[in-house]
């Protein structure tokens, strides 16, 4: 990389894109599993998971001041590769060098006894679960999921990482960039999240049906205002 008056080379939009485009093609005959993250328009995440993500992340003091560089290059193409697991997300992120680096970021689970309560509320304001999915819930149900320290999504102290290039702050911009791109994975997929998590969604699933199903079975004995006696049938068809 070139520099000028103690000053890296200044390296315009349309420039890193290509040199992205470029770099994701390459390393595709090497791995044709790649999983870049490609941005269309200026929103980095459109779907209520991504921006949750994102503006998760932008909640945090300590964040706040090193996600600017990161919006700029996961927006221009820079996150090559990003595979989402259980508590772990590996990507790819071209940098200023010609290889690009390896960024590894760790979250630890939620809690056993966060989930429960958590799940105890979705049990009396969710009718259905795949609106949870789709991001249309109540918005008092949004607030518990995202609510700061308690909900679903995690705090600065749930997130480690590291990356492969130089930079002496703990929190490079290719970290930022990766952790954007996790937003935008989500719009894709938003199952990825409970695997980020480790919360195994068929569970949560039986549980919630469980818990509907209890709720039922209690209620089952107890004569519903909207049932019709015999003599009422009887008087609406004048038999």
């Amino acid at each position: 990389m070139a520099y000028y008056s103690g000053f890296p080379e200044y390296v315009s939009v349309a420039k890193r894109k290509e040199r992205a485009k470029k770099q994701i093609v390459k390393l595709r005959k090497q791995n044709p599993d790649l999983a870049p993250i490609i941005i269309e328009g200026r929103s980095i995440a459109t779907t209520w998971w991504g921006k949750a993500w994102n503006k998760n992340l932008e909640s945090y003091a300590d964040y706040s001041n090193r996600l600017s560089r990161g919006r700029s290059y996961v927006r221009n193409g820079a996150v090559l590769d990003l595979k989402i697991q259980t508590g772990l997300v590996k990507g790819l992120v071209q940098g200023s060098e010609s290889k690009p680096y390896q960024v590894e970021i760790g979250i630890k689970p939620i809690s056993p006894r966060k989930l429960q309560s958590i799940l105890g509320v979705c049990n009396r304001k969710l009718d259905n679960l795949a609106e949870l999915v789709e991001g249309s819930f109540p918005k008092e149900l949004e607030d518990v999921f995202t609510l700061k320290g308690k909900g679903l999504f995690p705090t600065e102290k749930d997130i480690s990482f590291r990356c492969s290039c130089y930079d002496w702050a703990s929190m490079c911009k290719h970290v930022t960039a990766a952790l954007y791109g996790v937003g935008a994975r989500f719009d894709q997929d938003p199952m990825l999240f409970f695997t980020l998590r480790d919360i195994d969604f068929g569970v949560l699933l039986k549980k919630t049906i469980d818990q509907k199903m209890q709720s039922l079975l209690k209620n089952s004995n107890k004569k519903s205002t909207r049932v019709l006696d015999d003599q009422d049938i009887s008087s609406l068809f004048g038999i």
